[in-house]
């Protein structure tokens, strides 16, 4: 810096305004290594007297500072390099003004950096590193001073890591996640600028790791330590020089922030890595899933668990509660997202397999309207869990994950023998012995509701305006899930039952039937049978027509008309009507595309008349609605064998109409093996009858999704009474408790509330069950200080048990406490907190009494 500009810079300052009651200003110019010694000599200022110390005038420049001249502004400039104990101009500065000219000094001013003797000698010590501005700037956004060379020494490591903060574990991470040793940008960094030294010396402080100035090894330390916190011993044997017991704890902390951070994914590349050099798959193969379901640090632990979990359903040696305690404790871990369609897959098998066994000596009824009510209260959840089953496994088609691609296609092969070889064929051999004599006989069974007086008992019941919402192909299963769905998220009454479909199962009967009507009846149209209802055809485009001959106020629009109308537009068309019905068709189109979509449909008509009551509640101010289908259907994921179909060639020249699962004939038809049913055709001078179980009639159309036959899953038609209240209702008003939604809160089960080692277990309750208005709710456990600094790793509580049975409803955390120092004298708060943050967190005092608590980290010598 040039002597004029130093000169004019001085000037400048001894300028500016004097603080309340002082007389003059004194800058002392601080110069130890004397670089303007000559040219400070010659220099005068306009505003101030110039004295320049020795060490033959400090009592006289003292005495004339503190004594003789107390009018003028002084500069003094001091090349003298005095601790503070024998300075004698200590009092004096305290008061003055510091002023440096040097790059070195202009260096620290700009990065906030101590300017004393030992920092002035790091920062000469590393110019080369500090010529860059970017860094320069980097290291002045830290937060606080630098007062000491070990900050400095963090700030030069977080600078070219580029990291953002002054902390160990973040360069680690950061250098980890650069590449491998030969090829890490960073590490070449550390040596070009001479911090080498620095950063091995903190990572032996921090990670334990010595072993070599590897990056390689040092990422297979931090890892296996990590690991090491949360799994078996014995699964490590033979490891003990590559990860360290007593830093476990740190690198714990450090992977399992990454893992919890939004940069995770860069975690897979190095989990692979020390996957591959360590030959841990073979390692963790060796050992049971209990050795290994508590630790989460490598995505390989998902599959090993996974592939371990199908290899047991598959020889049966694993019971159906062991795999839903696996299944809910890896719900925690940080991969589950990656494998949660395996996962799931898995789970609804256990809970298929809990159904086989509580179920293998059922389907042995003598009657049909006691069999009926067994199915739509207890048998339905079979082919729930099918579903759910096949939805998940129709993800998992669409993710990689090669090792476990075949061992899945393999389970969903077992599901098919248990659901279509045992539930499907016992219930239908069943169902077919105890509805044929009525079928034949009148074609309705004794004792159920009918699906041709839907109109008759259910509708014209309704008191005020009524939405009827009809659902092809929407089976009893996937309507329970809407009712529940229902219950949960809507503030309503809903009620949910069944009727007999008319037969045959498809359609265009269907529909009909769930129209007013005196009589139903079919004619043979151009080779095509129609449906009539009092001599009109009942078609879609002939359906308003037929409601208005009953009741006038009526109308009839599709799902999609009324989506996409606005919302002016739909309170205009429904001004004024009583009754509105409303045809919705996803599942049914779904299956005339892609039969293996099937399921998926099913969801998605959960989710469409969802928006669709949310619709009626919000903008139409609807109250009544009832939620129905046309028919059921039949789905198994394999196509049946053909010993599993029917020939037709014995009444072929008969056949007026059919399909898989139903045929009508001429009067003449005589069919070998099939169940004749009567029905609205027989008026017609025509014969209905239906393949008997779960066969198929051979010829064209799908072999997985029909419909058209007897079986439960085809005849049972649900019927979902939804009854909307307003919080002025006084029902409601009574009844409030009931019918708001809640969830199901957490509290702390275990009475020690003493901490006395760095991993610990804590067990929680679920209080109330999920049921009827308590819904589920994620939490997050983990333990603060007094200020409300987390002190442990996080560890989530998914709160969704639906049992009944206190005991069910427990859960078991394992928490792990920072590398840091506790103080047994602090009240330390176990937290527990829902995820989106809407309830008061509970607070529950802890005291942590740890005997050797780890020091606080000096990284340097």
């Amino acid at each position: 810096m040039a002597i004029e500009d130093i000169k004019k810079e001085l000037e400048q300052r001894f300028a500016e305004p004097l603080d309340e009651f002082y007389k003059r200003r004194i800058i002392f110019w601080n110069d130890e290594d004397s670089e303007f010694i000559d040219e400070v000599k010659d220099l005068e200022l306009s505003n101030a007297k110039v004295l320049i110390l020795d060490d033959s005038n400090q009592f006289i420049s003292k005495k004339l500072l503190s004594n003789d001249d107390l009018e003028n502004n002084y500069l003094v400039y001091n090349s003298l390099n005095v601790n503070q104990e024998h300075d004698w101009f200590l009092d004096i500065k305290l008061y003055s003004d510091e002023y440096r000219a040097d790059k070195t000094s202009r260096l620290m001013q700009e990065m906030n950096i101590l300017n004393i003797p030992e920092l002035r000698k790091e920062v000469r010590k590393f110019k080369g590193f500090f010529k860059a501005t970017s860094r320069r700037k980097l290291i002045s956004s830290f937060e606080g001073s630098i007062d000491s060379k070990s900050t400095l020494y963090m700030s030069i490591l977080s600078a070219i890591a580029s990291v953002k903060d002054r902390k160990p574990d973040y360069i680690i991470k950061s250098v980890m996640s650069s590449g491998t040793d030969l090829e890490n940008p960073i590490k070449l960094d550390l040596l070009k600028y001479g911090a080498t030294g620095l950063f091995w010396s903190m990572v032996h402080r921090t990670t334990g790791f010595n072993k070599s100035e590897n990056i390689d090894d040092l990422t297979n330390h931090v890892v296996l330590s990590a690991i090491s916190r949360t799994i078996s011993s014995n699964v490590l044997d033979g490891l003990e020089d590559k990860y360290s017991d007593k830093y476990s704890g740190f690198c714990y902390d450090l992977i399992f922030n990454w893992l919890h951070s939004s940069d995770k994914d860069l975690f897979k590349h190095v989990g692979e890595y020390v996957t591959s050099n360590l030959h841990l798959i073979d390692r963790f193969n060796q050992f049971e899933i209990k050795d290994l379901e508590d630790t989460d640090v490598l995505p390989i632990i998902d599959e090993i668990i996974l592939s371990k979990l199908m290899y047991l359903i598959f020889t049966r040696t694993i019971d159906s509660d062991s795999i839903i305690s696996i299944v809910e404790k890896r719900r925690t871990s940080s991969w589950y997202e990656d494998y949660s369609y395996f996962y799931d897959g898995i789970y609804q098998v256990a809970l298929m397999n809990k159904f086989y066994l509580d179920h293998v000596n059922s389907f042995h009824h003598v009657n049909a309207k006691e069999m009926w009510e067994a199915y739509i209260s207890d048998y339905y959840q079979m082919d729930s869990l099918y579903k759910e089953f096949h939805i998940a496994f129709s993800m998992c088609l669409q993710t990689l994950h090669p090792s476990l691609d075949d061992g899945f296609k393999d389970l969903a092969d077992y599901v098919e023998k248990e659901y279509k070889n045992w539930y499907l064929d016992k219930l239908a051999s069943n169902w077919n012995k105890i509805i044929e004599d009525d079928l034949g006989a009148t074609g309705k069974i004794k004792g159920i509701p009918q699906q041709i007086d839907f109109f008759q008992d259910v509708v014209k019941n309704v008191d005020g305006k009524v939405f009827v919402i009809i659902s092809d192909a929407m089976r009893y299963d996937v309507a329970y899930t809407l009712a529940k769905q229902l219950e949960i998220e809507k503030r309503a009454d809903v009620e949910i039952s069944a009727q007999q479909a008319i037969y045959p199962t498809i359609t265009k009967f269907g529909m009909a039937a769930l129209l007013p009507h005196r009589k139903l009846e079919v004619v043979n149209k151009n080779d095509s049978l129609k449906v009539l209802i009092d001599g009109q055809i009942s078609e879609m485009s002939n359906r308003e027509n037929i409601l208005k001959r009953y009741v006038e106020n009526s109308i009839v629009l599709k799902y999609k008309d009324v989506i996409s109308m606005k919302r002016v537009d739909r309170r205009e068309a429904f001004k004024g009507k009583d009754v509105i019905y409303i045809y919705h068709d996803i599942i049914d189109a779904y299956s005339h595309n892609d039969e293996s979509f099937v399921f998926e449909a099913c969801d998605k008509a959960v989710n469409e008349i969802m928006n669709l009551i949310s619709i009626i509640d919000a903008d139409l101010h609807g109250i009544n609605a009832i939620i129905t289908s046309d028919h059921g259907f039949l789905y198994t994921y394999q196509e049946l064998n053909e010993e599993d179909k029917m020939d037709k060639s014995s009444f072929k020249k008969d056949i007026v109409e059919q399909s898989r699962r139903y045929v009508i004939t001429t009067e003449q038809a005589k069919p070998d093996f099939l169940m004749p049913i009567k029905g609205i055709y027989n008026n017609s001078n025509l014969l209905g009858f239906s393949p008997r179980e779960n066969i198929r009639i051979k010829g064209r159309g799908g072999l997985k999704f029909v419909h058209g036959g007897t079986s439960l899953q085809e005849i049972c038609v649900p019927i979902i009474k939804y009854k909307s209240l307003r919080s002025t209702n006084k029902s409601y008003k009574i009844n409030k408790d009931k019918y708001d939604i809640k969830p199901v809160t957490i509290s702390l089960l275990s009475s020690n509330r003493k901490i006395s080692n760095m991993i610990f277990n804590l067990s929680f309750y679920q209080k109330e069950a999920v049921k009827d208005n308590y819904i589920a709710c994620n939490y997050m456990t983990y333990i603060t200080d007094s200020v409300g600094n987390e002190v442990s790793d996080r560890q989530k509580i998914i709160a969704d048990k639906t049992s009944t049975i206190p005991k069910d409803r427990e859960f078991k955390c394992i928490f792990n406490l920072k590398s840091q120092k506790f103080d047994n004298t602090e009240t330390y708060y176990l937290v527990i907190a829902d995820e989106e943050g809407i309830q008061v967190p509970i607070k529950e005092e802890m005291q942590i009494d740890i005997a050797m608590a780890i020091d606080d980290f000096e990284f340097f010598d």
